[in-house]
């Protein structure tokens, strides 16, 4: 794993992928860079403009690259289905689960769902489930959700998944991203209870400098708080380029076993893709399967293709 980048990818030609939030920041340069190596990849964004904008970039910077946008609002469950029963291809190699939103004033999705819990947890969750017959017809198929090291800030409140009873902007971040690492979890186990040849993995960028952490800040016009988190990104972050390399290794590595966690060697920081430290509670069966009921329950999606 040591000083591997993207160069060490292997050809992808004849594989199709949906990167989920790939008009920018990490989500762009994973979807540009398997196509680069030969991928057919689904931009799923929720902006057309941005997400046709992004297809435009990759085809300019990969000159015979198969891309095309398809629209994806993860916060409509609505949307997540549309995009899913509109994907014209019978096998999926891989689904990067990967957009996001961080630490935004209190909100709710389409679906009435606090917005962070709806859109990094729920959306995937279904989107996934959804998707789940073509990524098993596909030998060899790879889930990975990108999760985040601030994960480690907060365990999911299985009582108030949707922050009803108190809402703090950076714990309800830190339980939407331990959620992405026991959905992980589960479906890792879930697989392997049904013998299906599909890995489930997960990734974390450490501190990358993309669009995500500003974002909620200039929504709310804190000018204040945007200099900072700009500041930030400019003296401590590395570039999306190098904070998209765990999440490539996760999707495209031949080590890669199910259930793992990658992030960047040093300090979970930046630098090339190695294992993760995670949470204990990140791996707590009886966990992760509250989890999941609540998740199917919430919603209406069930991994029937992994029943039996």
């Amino acid at each position: 794993m040591a000083g591997w980048n993207a160069h060490d990818i292997p050809d992808l030609a004849g594989r199709t992928a949906v990167v989920t939030g790939a008009n920018s920041g990490l989500g762009y340069v994973t979807a540009r860079e398997l196509a680069r190596k030969g991928a057919r990849v689904v931009l799923a964004c929720r902006s057309e403009a941005r997400g046709r904008a992004a297809v435009d970039r990759v085809l300019a910077e990969v000159p015979g690259a198969e891309a095309r946008f398809g629209r994806l609002d993860l916060g409509d469950l609505a949307s997540v289905r549309d995009f899913a029963g509109g994907l014209s291809y019978d096998r999926l190699d891989l689904l990067v689960d990967n957009a996001g939103v961080m630490a935004p004033p209190y909100g709710t999705t389409a679906d009435g769902f606090e917005t962070q819990f709806g859109v990094n947890h729920l959306g995937h969750f279904a989107l996934t489930g959804l998707l789940m017959p073509a990524l098993l017809a596909a030998p060899g198929a790879r889930v990975v959700t990108v999760s985040s090291m601030m994960h480690a800030l907060a365990n999911i409140d299985i009582r108030d998944l949707n922050s009803e009873r108190r809402y703090r902007r950076w714990i309800a971040y830190a339980r939407s991203k331990t959620a992405n690492l026991l959905f992980t979890h589960e479906l890792a186990r879930r697989l392997a209870a049904t013998g299906a040849d599909v890995v489930a993995a997960a990734a974390h960028p450490g501190y990358a400098a993309t669009n995500l952490q500003t974002a909620g800040p200039r929504a709310e016009g804190r000018r204040g708080a945007e200099r900072l988190m700009e500041l930030g990104n400019r003296l401590f972050a590395q570039p999306a380029e190098a904070g998209a390399l765990p999440t490539l290794y996760a999707a495209t590595a031949p080590d890669v076993r199910p259930d793992s966690f990658v992030g960047p060697s040093f300090a979970m920081w930046r630098g090339a893709p190695e294992p993760s430290w995670r949470a204990p509670w990140t791996r707590d069966d009886e966990a992760g399967t509250r989890l999941w009921d609540a998740s199917e329950r919430l919603t209406g999606v069930h991994y029937d293709a992994l029943k039996g």
